[in-house]
């Protein structure tokens, strides 16, 4: 059971960098933090100029980004259920085919040019966030995965992954598998619901003292 699962939304608009008021105005008392994972080798070392919420179009092109629309949205706080307003979130991933839009990625699976690959928003005063994207895909050695850090004013950013239920190589992932306790787990692990032609799906994140 993931204790921390925010239990409601207020209407909100999809395609805003920041979602309306939320349902409910803190986390449960018994908050787990979410855990730490390594930031990667394909975090970007050049920014794209396109850089919004919306990672399936890219400014000047009239194409939508290869593979599954979904929308990611949630909430970021502290320990003791603190909303955090004003906290930037970047997430970078790979594209429908499985390739990161990086230098270093030197896979044969093609890049697409209508995916951004890279997207930053900051939560607004409920804490709360959103990116529409493509739902992520495998590639060899790593379950579907989206790279998350989340940076306040002081010290470094926290960084972690979510992961997609129901994926079959979550079992084998050995960043996902190394999280040993099983709540802390299952609460990197997001389970998407159809949304008219899209999918949806919350990833809250609670942040430890030391962020």
């Amino acid at each position: 059971m993931q204790r921390r699962r925010v239990l409601g939304w207020a209407a909100s608009s999809v395609g805003s960098t920041v979602l309306g008021p939320l349902a409910l105005k803190g986390f449960a008392a018994e908050a787990i933090t979410t855990p730490s994972q390594m930031r990667g080798p394909f975090y970007p070392r050049t920014f794209p100029l396109d850089k919004d919420f919306d990672l399936t179009k890219v400014t000047g092109r009239d194409g939508v980004a290869f593979g599954e629309i979904v929308t990611v949205f949630g909430r970021v706080a502290d320990v003791e259920g603190l909303a955090l307003e004003g906290v930037m979130i970047e997430i970078w991933q790979v594209n429908g085919f499985g390739r990161y839009h990086h230098e270093g990625d030197d896979s044969n699976k093609p890049i697409d040019p209508n995916f951004q690959g890279y997207g930053a928003v900051m939560t607004n005063a409920s804490g709360a966030y959103s990116f529409r994207t493509i739902k992520p895909i495998a590639y060899p050695g790593r379950a579907p995965h989206i790279h998350f850090a989340v940076s306040r004013k002081k010290g470094s950013p926290f960084v972690t992954q979510m992961y997609i239920a129901g994926a079959r190589e979550n079992a084998g992932d050995f960043l996902l598998s190394g999280v040993r306790d099983k709540t802390e787990r299952e609460s990197l692990i997001v389970s998407f619901e159809k949304n008219g032609n899209e999918l949806s799906g919350t990833f809250d994140i609670v942040l430890p003292k030391s962020t």
